[in-house]
This record gives C-alpha cells, structure tokens and sequence, in this order.
C-alpha cells in the first residue's frame, strides 16, 4: 500500500492548516517536501484555486499556490517521490494550455506527474474565466478527453468535440511517461462515475472508512459495463496521524500512538480494497512536521504491508 500526503503551506485552508503555515516560506515547503522524498513517501501533492471570492476568504484563505509552478518548484529539488495535482480544475483552463503545462513537467521532473483532477466548486472563478459554472462536469469530461490526446505521443495531437478541437498544431516536449495517470478526485456520484469512466486512480473527498467499499465496487461495477479495462487505483484520505504520545492536544479524532499501533489501523484501509492512502500529521511547526514524516517512514510504513 503506497503512501502520500498533501503538502503544508501551498494551500491553507482552515479545515486543515496549522498556525505556524501562515507566515511560513518557500523554504519550509521545499524542506517538508525533501523529507517526504527521503522517507519513502509515493507522492506529495498541491492543490489548485485560480482566485478565491470574499465570501470564501475567511474558511478557505487566499493562501492557493500555483499546482504548476509548485510542482515545477519541488521537482527540481526532489529526486523519487511523485508529483500529484490534488486536485487541478482542469476546466478553467484550455486542454492545450494543460497539455503544455503539464507534458513539461513530466518531461522536466523524469516521468513523475500524477494527474490528479477535480470539477471545482467555486462560482465565481469560473465566472470571471468564462467558463460555465453549471456546466463544469460535462466541461472537465470532455477537457479529459482532449487531454488523453494531447498528452499522448504525438507531436501534433488531434481532437474533436463539443467545445474543443484542435489538429495541425505541434506541442513538444512530450510527456517522459508513456501515459500520465489521471486520478479523479471527489465523492459525489458524478465524481466516481468519471473515476470509473476517464480515470487511472479515485481520491476520494471525505469519505469515511465505512463508505469506502461501496464506492469502490461501484467504480468496479460501472468500468465492467462501459467494458473499461486496465487497473485502477484507489485511494483514501486518512484520520490526521501523530506517531508516538503528542503530550499536546492533537483533536478527538487524531490517531496517535505507537508505529505498530498506527500500522494496525492504516491496514484496515487495504482490507478494504484501497491502493493509497494520503496521510496528514498533526504538528507545531516545522520541525515536528518534519520529525512526523521522518517516523512515519522509518517505523510505520515498513509495517503497512505485512
């Protein structure tokens, strides 16, 4: 079972930052992201917001770094660990644009990109793009589709559809990976149904353990019936982690304790049919963040798979 996280400070939402993110530097992201690298992580991962409205700012912040540039950023600083959106809402941005973005990336970082994708949720960005609101989950079903060919390996890339199309036009580099994976994020049944039909991987978004097979099977179910062949991952967020006794009030839902105790828990998760699990560690600042990671590869990930 391959383990990964989202990274700290490049996106500081409430429901998940720690205080000592808010004044936190480049320096601090490149840090957390070396220490994942080192310790055996499968991926670190970077969300995606364009602009965030004033109704919004209070729980989610304005703090959203670029997923490109970030992933840019961490891969010239990294050597094994891969690189995942999660999530990039692919529609605010033409295929071609992401195509380009994204196929330089993988170039650039030796195969490393996880394309980990998302319908979005918030009106106004799309507004000010342009882009249909209502319309957004026909709108990234069909930006999938334009990116399986534009990020194919063909220098000139050809497709047709309802609102995209493009032939003649030549995008190198191309990717260093043959195909990019695409994970489908969400939990909503539009969101698994386009895991199940245009997707390599499902993230899903705040289910609980005890709802994660059922969603699985259905994925399962709705890929046998579009005859949709080839292996696909699942996925799974986890409770928030501190390995070993906290001394500090780390929230009624946080598992702690000792590697064999965490382990025990975390194997639950591939009993239940998940591939990865996305951990999150409980911390103060840095350091303990770092200290967090460190542990967590050295005593609890070598138990996961026993």
């Amino acid at each position: 079972m391959v383990y990964g996280m989202q990274l700290p400070v490049q996106s500081q939402s409430t429901l998940y930052a720690e205080p000592w993110e808010a004044t936190a530097t480049a320096a601090d992201l490149a840090e957390v992201a070396r220490a994942a690298d080192r310790a055996g992580f499968g991926y670190v991962a970077t969300c995606d917001h364009v602009a965030i409205p004033r109704r919004l700012a209070g729980p989610m912040s304005t703090i959203w770094y670029d997923p490109v540039a970030t992933l840019s950023f961490l891969a010239g600083i990294t050597e094994h660990v891969r690189l995942l959106s999660h999530v990039a809402i692919l529609g605010l941005r033409h295929p071609l644009i992401s195509a380009k973005q994204y196929a330089t990336l993988d170039h650039l970082s030796g195969g490393r990109l996880i394309l980990g994708v998302g319908a979005g949720h918030v009106q106004e960005e799309f507004e000010v793009l342009g882009v249909d609101f209502a319309r957004r989950g026909a709108v990234l079903d069909e930006t999938l589709d334009a990116l399986r060919a534009a990020l194919g390996p063909e220098e000139y890339p050809e497709f047709e559809g309802e609102l995209f199309s493009f032939k003649d036009l030549g995008q190198l580099p191309r990717p260093a990976q043959e195909r990019i994976p695409v994970w489908v994020g969400g939990s909503s049944p539009a969101a698994v149904r386009r895991a199940a039909l245009r997707g390599d991987g499902w993230l899903p978004q705040g289910d609980p353990r005890e709802k994660l097979p059922a969603q699985i099977a259905r994925i399962k179910e709705l890929r046998a019936g579009a005859g949709v062949a080839g292996p696909v991952e699942f996925g799974a967020i986890t409770e928030a982690l501190y390995v070993g006794e906290p001394g500090w009030d780390t929230g009624r839902r946080a598992l702690t304790g000792k590697a064999e105790a965490l382990a025990e828990s975390l194997r639950e998760y591939k009993a239940l049919g998940v591939d990865q699990i996305q951990v999150r560690f409980r911390n103060r600042d840095r350091a303990e963040l770092v200290d967090q990671i460190t542990a967590f590869g050295a005593e609890v990930a070598p138990l996961l798979n026993d």
